[in-house]
């Protein structure tokens, strides 16, 4: 309604359409207009469905569509008595004939009837001379009314009769003995009371609602964090460029760069002064393999789906990223599944907790796309029987035969006569491989199926990018490094299928030692929270410098991603994507302390732990919410099981 968005308000999805007025009203009380509410059920749907010359308002001309209510619809107890629809008339409950609230002198006894509520719901009290009041129990329905309560000689008096015409308003019945015999009762009206509405009530209510935050969800901010100018100040800083690790340094980040590296640097206005001493400051983690943020994966139900694209399937709300975030990652490579030989378009992102889908794209990168070989593209594991092609790893390799041909006879044709030819989005995107316009990762393992797509590569006039995964790479890394092919593999996973049978852990040395680019990855959202951990590993198998392994999770991810020029390591003029670690970045000791993504500050363990109390402070508020809800009233009064646990008598019509 503040955005000025049409919209209509319907019982659709209800289980119970009995709810839909609370509901309704339950909206009001946070912040919907009684103006607005009668729009949403009226003249908005008609407008919809393009009626609204016949229904919607009650004009001269229209239809006589129209509902009468015992008062305003929006409040808490009104009725609908009539459904008008075309002039015929509905009735739906008969009005109330009379009032009976007041009070009222009974008959032979030194008592007073009081009636109090609403006619929609008596509450009635016996007082004696001395004031005492005690609790009766009351029942009308239509003219016929039935009522118990307990005299001063503690005698329960049960009446049953109807409400008369006279003036003033009387009450007649009989009375009930335990002995089974009856006598006469009356009740005569000596005070009137009015009904009151609860209008004002419901509008002076003030429930209290939770904070928006962003994104929506658990560890959102009620603000999206702003760039900062932040100064480190004698922190051990790992460049990843020709300087190396620089102890006791300054690293300033302006305006979403870094703006300076060197020894007693000072700034001045609103800069953010770090004290890192004992600290490292290292770029951002990249991830080459990841899936988080995607609320699909796999697009299974044929072999090639390269028109598919992982940013429709983007996710900002998942708390991946948040996670990550606390790892010091701040950029992930989200690839679409392993199904298919050529599957969908994958998409870069910088983890800008609390953005749209699309304030996550990365910007200005190259394009990217997933191949896939080995057991997933065949369907190994699929149970009994696959149910399409291929089938096999010599179906595997005949797709991508199959789909190259086809991209270079529609490239052909394109450029021969692009007007007569049928846009086709799946080989779009292959054409972009053959003009190295998108790059290609491909899901890999065993050494002889390696062999295979370089060799389709070859014949077909196509460049492979990456190989990820690739756990025997180690086989064939000449021949991956004379092609120029990248390799992002795991650290130390190995036996979990039989694809992986021959994985070693020091795979990413051996395939480092020979000029192939190697990064270490996370295919996991877990594993991703703890990559420099993983790129430690490599220190471990094989012996790699602490500097090219963690090159292995900064620098090399990003020339395989062709955005070194921005990220993956701490240089003047490149994104100000940085992590403030409490002890050396490869132990297991080291803490992330704070991430930055373009000098915005989207992760700090510090006010991770504000974060954590504000929960569960909401989660009270929730819970509370709930059991008011269940019970009809604040948290802690008696229930409503209880309130109408108390014994209503019930209209003997028959005797009556």
């Amino acid at each position: 309604a503040k955005e000025n968005i049409p919209f209509s308000i319907t019982t659709s999805g209800l289980k119970k359409q009995t709810d839909f007025w609370k509901n309704l009203r339950k909206a009001m009380t946070y912040g919907l207009t009684e103006e607005q509410a009668l729009h949403a059920l009226t003249l908005a749907p008609a407008k919809f469905l393009k009626v609204e010359d016949k229904l919607g308002t009650l004009e001269k001309g229209k239809l006589a569509n129209f509902l009468i209510t015992d008062q305003p619809i929006f409040e808490k107890d009104a009725s609908i008595l009539e459904n008008w629809i075309q002039g015929n008339r509905y009735v739906l409950e008969e009005s109330s004939e009379v009032n009976l609230l007041g009070t009222y002198e009974i008959a032979n006894e030194k008592v007073t009837l009081e009636i109090e509520g609403t006619s929609k719901k008596y509450k009635a009290k016996i007082k004696s001379e001395n004031g005492k009041a005690i609790d009766a129990q009351l029942k009308v329905e239509g003219r016929l009314f039935a009522l118990r309560y307990t005299s001063e000689g503690k005698e329960t008096v049960s009446v049953q009769g109807y409400i008369s015409n006279e003036k003033p308003l009387s009450l007649q019945g009989k009375k009930y003995h335990k002995d089974g015999a009856t006598s006469d009762w009356s009740a005569k009206q000596v005070k009137q009371n009015q009904e009151k509405s609860d209008t004002k009530e419901r509008k002076s209510e003030k429930p209290q609602i939770g904070k928006v935050v962003y994104p929506f969800v658990a560890y959102g901010n009620e603000k999206l964090p702003e760039v900062q100018d932040v100064l480190f100040k004698n922190v051990t800083a790992w460049t990843n460029e020709e300087e190396g690790i620089l102890k006791n340094v300054d690293v300033h980040i302006r305006d979403g760069k870094i703006h300076a590296i060197g020894k007693n640097l000072s700034a001045r206005g609103k800069t953010v002064q770090i004290d890192g001493t004992g600290k490292h400051l290292t770029p951002g983690i990249i991830d080459e393999h990841s899936h988080i943020a995607l609320q699909s994966v796999n697009e299974m139900a044929q072999a090639v789906t390269s028109e598919v694209r992982m940013s429709d399937a983007l996710d900002p709300n998942d708390i991946a990223i948040y996670r990550q975030l606390a790892g010091g990652v701040t950029t992930s490579h989200l690839l679409h599944g392993s199904a298919n030989p050529i599957g969908g378009q994958s998409q870069l992102i910088k983890l800008r907790w609390g953005n749209t889908a699309e304030g996550l794209y990365f910007g200005g990168n190259p394009g990217s796309i997933k191949f896939a070989l080995g057991e997933n593209v065949k369907q190994s594991n699929w149970g009994v029987g696959g149910h399409r092609f291929p089938q096999t790893r010599m179906g595997v390799e005949q797709v991508f035969m199959d789909a190259f041909t086809r991209a270079w006879e529609y490239k052909e044709a394109m450029a021969k006569d692009k007007e007569s030819v049928r846009r086709d989005l799946e080989l779009d995107a292959i054409v972009e491989i053959l003009d190295e316009a998108r790059h290609i990762t491909c899901h890999s393992y065993v050494q002889s199926e390696i062999n295979m797509l370089m060799e389709v590569a070859d014949k077909m006039k196509f460049k492979i990018n990456t190989f990820t995964h690739i756990m025997e790479g180690y086989k064939l890394a000449d021949k991956l490094a004379e092609r120029g092919i990248a390799a992002s593999t795991f650290a130390d996973w190995w036996a979990y299928k039989m694809e992986v049978a021959d994985a070693i852990p020091y795979n990413a040395n051996l395939m480092q030692q020979q000029g192939v680019l190697t990064a270490i990855n996370s295919d996991d959202a877990e594993m991703g929270r703890r990559l420099n951990q993983e790129a430690a590993k490599t220190v471990m198998y094989g012996g790699t410098s602490e500097e090219e392994a963690f090159k292995m999770v900064t620098l090399n991810p990003a020339k395989m991603l062709h955005i070194e020029d921005r990220v993956g390591s701490l240089k003047v003029g490149k994104d100000a994507d940085v992590v403030l670690w409490s002890d050396h970045p490869l132990s297991v000791y080291a803490k992330t302390e704070q991430t930055y993504v373009d000098g915005v500050k989207y992760w700090d363990i510090e006010e991770n732990e504000a974060k954590i109390r504000a929960i569960e402070t909401d989660r009270s508020r929730i819970i509370n919410k709930i059991l008011e809800e269940k019970s009809g009233k604040p948290n802690g009064s008696k229930s409503a099981k209880e309130e109408d646990s108390k014994e209503t008598p019930e209209l003997n019509r028959q005797e009556l």
